[in-house]
């Protein structure tokens, strides 16, 4: 399934549609498995299927997800898709009224909280777990001294490098592959 490019979000109404947990979450259970009714994502997310059927209309109401008519078995059942491959937004796209500016931090605090939570969950996972990945999990950081324009070109070093290995395609070698959540952040800071 070929989906466009990443979407640059410049709506601030798009970002409030995405600026919510479980629809952060609706949107990462698509990217990882791929399209879904809302029986498998209810399951997926434990969530009530009324519950994850109002925020996938929420979603779609803001054209980040589409319908997957051509997967349905009949016509009751409903499978949806991200519209895009994944989507991104910058804060000097939204201006300075204040009303926008609280949905722009209150997108990038749950995005930051999701990713944080993630990493959580993967130190709080059983003993047993954490020996089948053995020592492959990692964790990095380092202070560098950039200026604006060598921190974009960073940056743009970084997601290409995971771009590609999320587009890769996963070889056909009997391996079982589990999804992996990878992310980076680079900020100014004060050490």
């Amino acid at each position: 399934m070929e989906q466009p490019t990443v979407r640059q979000i410049t709506d601030s109404r798009v970002l409030a549609a995405l600026a919510h947990p479980l629809r952060r979450r609706l949107m990462d259970v698509l990217k990882v498995y791929g399209p879904c009714t809302v029986g498998m994502l209810a399951e997926r997310t434990d969530q009530a299927p009324a519950n994850v059927s109002h925020h996938l209309k929420v979603l779609a109401a803001a054209d980040l997800l589409v319908e997957a008519p051509e997967l349905a078995r009949d016509r009751r059942e409903r499978w949806w898709k991200p519209r895009n491959r994944g989507v991104r937004w910058s804060e000097s796209d939204f201006g300075d009224d204040p009303s926008t500016r609280v949905v722009v931090e209150a997108a990038g605090s749950l995005n930051l909280e999701r990713h944080t939570e993630l990493v959580r969950a993967w130190h709080t996972a059983s003993d047993e777990t954490h020996a089948a990945w053995n020592d492959a999990p990692f964790s990095t950081d380092h202070w560098l001294h950039l200026t604006p324009e060598e921190l974009d070109a960073l940056g743009r070093e970084v997601i290409a490098l995971l771009t590609r290995w999320a587009d890769r395609p996963i070889p056909d070698d009997g391996q079982r592959r589990e999804p992996v959540f990878v992310f980076a952040h680079g900020v100014p800071g004060r050490p």
